[in-house]
């Protein structure tokens, strides 16, 4: 059987008791040469608790090299537990309370650094008069702080105190110690309390460590009749050493040196030089996605070979800069884990810097309501279909067409691209109600007037007006021609044999780049807008030198079948006239429509502009069919002269047919000269072809004209009252759905005919009328109107140049890159402009926001 417990006896546990409030008192106040007072009372408030264990934080532990993960990263628990005795935390205060204050939030990380002064004063209470002795016993550290700092007060108007019942009384001259050489000295150490008669050394009751030693440290001293004690007093061990303490933090506090001036000193530099690193980082993943470079290589280790571009700017970096040289240093040498340029790191620093740009985006396009889309699609090097979507809309001063990122595709019907779209535009919170305009390319489910993309928007929003890429009709237009006749066919295989049989050897093309010092040959494709002249421009302005290079071909290249090539090219193509009238023609056609696709490829292009471009080129085109034959003609035998070749057309055959017995001699076939034949059925055709696929692709230009035509200064000043008021119900009822309009007929109409007034004369486009009606401020439905006019898009150039973007990011070798990734970098990369506006102080603020831990560091 286990023995029988024995209870203590009263006197027993009395005696235990006592042993044990003895060690107490011995170990109180143990740490108040450091921090502060430990209060004795009973009551300590739950704040003072905390700012006792507050005051354990190892100024050590604010390091660079505290871990992210280190829960308690800022507290030195060996500290906390050595300093503060169980018995002396209040016994209302959970154990686990006191933990949770210790956060590592609280390590000074949100002190202001005036406060740190400021705390002294603004921590004291102002009912508890600190210089009364009868309050020391109850004060916290700052007020310490304070009183140490301002020292003892003494009343000087008063010389003596009250006789005691022994007729003995309190004397100031007891302020003054008389050394054995009858100098005297101050006992600025000594203080009288008039209101308990009794005298205190300031120093033994603010820093004595444990019990009361005496009456002067204790109760107070009020002993009259043996007032030489206080020499005693004076000379003794345990006031000596209070002394040197009260000397020693009044020196501290002095020089601003407290430990807790220290250890936020200490904090706010480790901060600041976070906050430095963090700021080159951002810098240098600003300047890589800014310019479309890879990040990352074989490895992720500073100075190895193959560690990619950021590492590598770091290391460039660290040559010069102290601030990356120290961080390096640090990495090298282990003394900090955390180094924040790992690549999870870079890809949370890309989207938070994307973010922000398409979060100032948004906004501007809430501020601006109206807005239209452009989409276009495109496969990328992973083989995913990619959809690019901007938004077109009018801000204060400029017509702003923004990207707002690619979105993978698997459907690519009219239903499926609709849906993406629709998905998208909810998530960035854009109502489609708002939407004004679409613009697409001229791919079957993206314009189709059943089932595509625009029609599904049509049914949602009639108000969301269609208009077709400008550019990409015209190089439809272009195809047209290209394809009216066989010569014409014909034209483009020679022009792309003669890059072809080039391009196949580096042998022959050097001899291309000995003998043409221009323009180098380029390659046709069906889907750059600018290739076919690209094509034909170096052979039309060096068709002489092109020439040489064939036929050194032709007698250096041991391959018949590639001399033979040359030949044909040499001496058969650039040998004929025709070829050369045909290149002459080309090339002014080409160059033509060039002009006027590169102007509506800008990105503040409107309605009324391209609508007077296409027409200025139609009008060259019916102008050209009458003279340009001519003219190329005599271009040609200007060429043909210096390359010594025939100025005549070839003569063909005759090819005589049997007649038929029910066939007359009218019948017969019209018969042409060579030149007549090579203007009726070559250049004719093509500029025909030309004029009627211009007329036919652009015909919804001349709807939108009779809708917002009046809107063009020029065309505003013609109208008559009566044709203003009718194209304004137009407008109104285009601008309608649901019995709802954007505008009033009415009150625009007596608008613009008061507007017209002061429409100065040198305005000649909208988007000037529009800045214009801004700077007067009173025409709303007219301000209005002009700000659906120029928000409608005119071709989808913007999205077109995105993939450009997409085509440089995602690389071959980065085909693996993730979807968020790739909308950062082309965020970053497209739209820079709005990125070098940002505060770095709230994009390090944002980074530091996303980590609870990582916040205590750049706090």
């Amino acid at each position: 059987m286990p023995p029988k417990y024995k209870h203590l006896s009263g006197c027993q546990k009395r005696k235990r008791r006592k042993i044990e409030e003895e060690k107490r008192r011995s170990q109180e106040g143990a740490i108040r040469k450091f921090f502060q007072k430990e209060p004795q009372s009973s009551n300590v408030e739950k704040d003072e608790v905390n700012d006792n264990v507050n005051a354990n934080v190892d100024k050590n532990d604010v390091d660079a090299n505290m871990d992210e993960d280190d829960v308690d990263a800022n507290v030195d628990k060996d500290d906390v537990d050595a300093n503060v005795d169980e018995d002396e935390v209040d016994a209302n205060v959970d154990e686990d309370e006191v933990d949770a204050n210790v956060d590592e939030d609280d390590v000074d990380a949100n002190v202001d650094e005036d406060d740190v002064d400021a705390n002294v004063d603004a921590n004291v209470n102002p009912n508890i008069d600190i210089f009364d002795p009868r309050n020391w016993d109850g004060l916290n550290h700052n007020m310490i702080n304070d009183l140490v700092k301002k020292g003892p007060k003494r009343d000087l108007n008063m010389s003596k105190g009250p006789v005691d019942k022994h007729g003995r009384r309190f004397s100031t001259s007891m302020y003054t110690r008389i050394l054995p050489n009858r100098e005297t000295c101050d006992r600025e150490w000594l203080v009288y309390s008039k209101e308990l008669d009794k005298l205190f050394c300031f120093c033994c009751k603010i820093f004595r460590q444990g019990h009361p030693k005496g009456t002067l440290d204790g109760e107070g001293f009020s002993d009259w009749k043996h007032a030489t004690r206080l020499k005693d007093h004076e000379v003794s061990v345990e006031h000596l050493k209070n002394m040197k303490q009260w000397f020693e933090m009044r020196q501290m506090l002095d020089c601003n040196t407290t430990i807790d001036k220290v250890a936020y000193e200490q904090f706010k530099k480790e901060r600041d030089y976070w906050k430095k690193v963090i700021l080159r980082i951002i810098q240098l993943v600003k300047f890589l996605a800014k310019h479309g470079l890879a990040f990352r290589g074989s490895n992720e280790k500073l100075f190895q070979k193959g560690n990619g571009n950021f590492l590598g700017l770091v290391e460039m970096l660290e040559e010069f800069d102290p601030i990356m040289k120290e961080h390096v240093r640090r990495i090298m040498n282990d003394e900090t884990h955390i180094h924040y340029l790992g690549h999870n790191i870079q890809n949370e620093l890309i989207v938070l810097l994307a973010d922000k740009v398409k979060a100032e985006i948004i906004k501007k396009i809430k501020q601006a309501k109206y807005y239209s889309i452009i989409l276009d699609c495109t496969p990328d090097t992973s083989h995913q279909e990619q959809m690019s979507i901007i938004v077109r809309y009018v801000n204060d001063t400029t017509i702003e067409e923004s990207f707002l990122g690619f979105l993978i595709v698997d459907d690519t019907t009219g239903k499926g691209l609709f849906d993406v779209t629709v998905k998208e535009l909810k998530s960035l919170g854009l109502d489609i109600n708002d939407m004004r305009g679409q613009g697409y390319d001229n791919g079957a489910n993206m314009k189709g007037k059943h089932s595509g993309v625009q029609k599904r928007f049509l049914i949602e929003n009639p108000r969301a007006l269609y208009v077709a890429c400008g550019c990409h009709s015209l190089n439809l237009a272009l195809c047209d021609m290209a394809n009216t006749c066989t010569k014409s066919r014909d034209f483009f295989g020679i022009i792309q044999r003669f890059y072809t049989i080039f391009a196949n050897s580096t042998k022959r093309w050097q001899i291309l780049k000995d003998n043409v010092k221009g323009l180098t040959l380029k390659s046709l494709s069906a889907t750059r807008w600018e290739s076919p002249v690209d094509s034909v421009k170096p052979i039309r302005t060096q068709l002489v030198d092109v020439r040489k290079a064939l036929l050194r071909v032709r007698f250096t290249d041991n391959d018949a079948k590639i001399q033979s090539e040359a030949k044909s090219l040499a001496e058969k193509e650039l040998g004929e006239f025709d070829f050369l009238v045909a290149t002459v023609i080309w090339y002014e056609i080409l160059t033509t429509v060039n002009v006027v696709s590169k102007k509506l490829q800008s990105k503040d292009m409107v309605l009324d502009v391209a609508i007077d471009e296409v027409g200025k080129l139609i009008k060259h085109f019916k102008n050209y069919r009458e003279v340009g034959f001519d003219k190329a003609i005599n271009e040609a035998k200007e060429i043909a002269n210096e390359m010594g070749v025939d100025t005549v057309f070839p003569q063909k055959r005759l090819i005589f047919r049997k007649q038929q017995f029910d066939e007359t001699s009218t019948g017969q076939e019209v018969l042409f000269s060579p030149e007549e034949d090579f203007r009726v059925n070559y250049f004719l055709c093509i500029v025909d072809q030309a004029i009627a696929s211009l007329e036919t692709r652009f015909e919804q230009y001349q709807q939108y004209e009779k809708v917002f035509g009046f809107l063009f200064p020029k065309k505003l000043r013609e109208l008559t009252e009566k044709d203003l008021k009718s194209r304004c119900y137009g407008l109104q009822d285009a601008l309608k759905f649901k019995d709802e309009s954007d505008v009033d007929a009415d009150e625009l109409y007596e608008e613009l005919k008061l507007f017209e007034t002061f429409l100065p004369s040198h305005i000649v486009c909208p988007f000037d009328a529009f800045n214009s009606l801004k700077k007067i401020g009173f025409f709303p439905n007219a301000l209005i109107a002009y700000r659906v006019l120029l928000t409608i898009p005119v071709t989808v150039a913007s999205a077109e140049r995105s993939f450009s973007k997409l085509k440089l990011l995602k690389t071959y070798l980065r085909s693996s890159m993730s979807q968020e990734r790739l909308n950062g970098l082309a965020m970053i990369s497209i739209e820079n402009d709005i990125l070098e506006t940002m505060d770095y102080e709230d994009l390090i603020e944002s980074f530091a926001s996303r980590n609870a831990r990582r916040a205590a560091r750049f706090a």
